[in-house]
C-alpha cells in the first residue's frame, strides 16, 4: 500500500513538475472571477456557464500538455504548426459558419475560430525566423517576419474581425520587439504605418469607420452607434465602491448592455463588484502577466525567450484594448476580456499559450 501511494506520488510529481504553480494559482483565480460574473451575467442562459467550464478544461489539460513538450520541440514543429492554422484560416471564407460574421468552422461537434489560433502560432512562426540568424534582426529577417505576421492579420481582417487582427498583429511585432530591433528601424517601420493610414481608412467598412468616429465623439449619436459606450459607462460608473452585488447589476439584466457576456462582460463585473472588484482583478492580471514575463526572461534558447515574452505581452494586450474599449478610451473593436468574457477557441487558445510559456522555464536547464 505504501509502495502504490508512493507511486502515485511520483507520477503526480511528475506530471506537475513543468507546471509554475504562482502563474497557475493567479489563471485559476481569474477563471472562477470570470465564471461567477458570466453565471450572473447569463442568468437566462446557465448552459453558457457550463460551456466556458468545460472549455476551461480543455485549455487547463493543454496547457498541461504544452507545459511538458520542450521549446526544442516545438521549435521544429513551428513551421508545420504555422502552416496547418493558416491554411485553416484559408478555409474560413469557403467553410465558414454564420456565426459572428462566419469566423467559425464547423467540425462536426465543436466550433473552431482559426483566427485564435494565429495568436500562438504567429509568435511561434516569428521567433523560428528570427532565432535561426544572429539577433537582432537585418532587413531580411525583419521583412520575413512582417510577411509572417501580415498574411494571417489581413486575412483576419477581411473576415471582418478587425479586433482578432490587431491582437495577431501585436503578439508577432512583441517577438520582433523582444528580438533587439534597433530604434531606428521601429522608427522607420512606425513612420511607414502611419502613412498608411489614409489607405487604412478607406478599406474598413462602414460600421468600422463609424465606430472609429465615435470614439471620438461618442455623445454625437448616444442612442445609435454611441449606444455600447454609453451604456459601459452608466455600468462602471454606477457600480460605486463596491458594486450594487452579484446578480444585480440593471445594466446587464435589463439588456441594456449589449454583449454582456463577451466584450463587455468587464462592465458587468464593474457594476456588480464595483471598484473592488475591477481592482482585485486588474491586480490579478498584473500578477499573472509579471510572472509570465519573469519565466519568459528566464529561458535560456532564443527562441523560448521570445516566444514566451511575446505572448505574455500579447496578454497585457488583450487587457488593455478591452480595458480601453468598455471606458471610452479606445474604439470598440470586439476584443474580449481574456478569461473573463464567454468563448471557446479564445479561451483554450490562451491557456495553451500559458503552457508554452511555462515550458521555456521549465526545460530551461536543458538548454544551452
Amino acid at each position: 500500500m505504501k509502495r502504490a501511494i508512493a507511486y502515485a506520488g511520483h507520477v503526480v510529481g511528475r506530471v506537475i513538475a513543468p507546471l509554475d504553480l504562482p502563474l497557475l494559482a493567479g489563471l485559476l483565480m481569474i477563471m472562477c472571477i470570470g465564471l461567477v460574473v458570466l453565471s450572473s451575467a447569463a442568468a437566462d442562459s446557465p448552459i453558457l456557464v457550463r460551456n466556458q467550464a468545460i472549455r476551461f478544461a480543455i485549455g487547463l489539460g493543454a496547457l498541461l500538455v504544452l507545459a511538458h513538450i520542450t521549446p526544442a520541440r516545438m521549435r521544429l514543429w513551428t513551421p508545420y504548426i504555422f502552416a496547418l492554422t493558416l491554411v485553416l484560416l484559408l478555409l474560413v471564407p469557403l467553410m465558414g459558419t454564420g456565426r459572428s460574421g462566419g469566423r467559425w468552422l464547423y467540425l462536426g461537434f465543436f466550433y473552431l475560430q482559426p483566427s485564435e489560433l494565429m495568436k500562438i502560432s504567429v509568435p511561434m512562426m516569428v521567433a523560428w525566423l528570427l532565432h535561426r540568424a544572429p539577433l537582432p534582426p537585418g532587413w531580411t529577417g525583419l521583412g520575413a517576419s512582417l510577411v509572417v505576421i501580415g498574411i494571417p492579420a489581413g486575412l483576419t481582417a477581411m473576415q471582418p474581425d478587425l479586433g482578432t487582427a490587431l491582437l495577431i498583429t501585436s503578439s508577432g511585432v512583441f517577438a520582433i520587439f523582444l528580438a533587439g530591433l534597433a530604434w531606428w528601424r521601429i522608427g522607420l517601420l512606425g513612420l511607414a504605418g502611419l502613412s498608411g493610414l489614409p489607405v487604412l481608412w478607406f478599406s474598413l467598412r462602414e460600421y468600422q469607420r463609424n465606430r472609429l468616429l465615435t470614439f471620438m465623439d461618442p455623445d454625437a449619436d448616444p442612442l445609435g452607434t454611441g449606444w455600447n459606450i454609453a451604456q459601459s459607462k452608466i455600468a462602471l460608473g454606477s457600480g460605486g465602491l463596491t458594486g450594487k452585488g452579484w446578480g444585480q447589476g440593471s445594466q446587464s439584466h435589463l439588456d441594456f448592455l449589449p454583449e454582456h457576456t463577451t466584450d463587455f462582460i468587464f462592465a458587468v463585473l464593474g457594476e456588480e463588484f464595483g471598484f473592488v472588484g475591477v481592482g482585485v482583478t486588474l491586480l490579478l492580471y498584473l500578477l499573472v502577466m509579471g510572472r509570465a514575463l519573469w519565466l519568459a526572461s528566464e529561458a535560456r534558447d532564443s527562441y523560448a525567450r521570445l516566444l514566451a515574452g511575446a505572448l505574455a505581452l500579447g496578454f497585457f494586450v488583450y487587457i488593455f484594448v478591452n480595458g480601453g474599449m468598455i471606458s471610452g478610451l479606445l474604439p470598440v473593436v470586439g476584443a474580449p476580456m481574456p478569461l473573463l468574457s464567454y468563448g471557446g477557441t479564445s479561451a483554450v487558445s490562451l491557456l495553451a499559450g500559458f503552457g508554452v510559456i511555462m515550458s521555456a522555464h521549465a526545460h530551461r536547464r536543458f538548454l544551452r
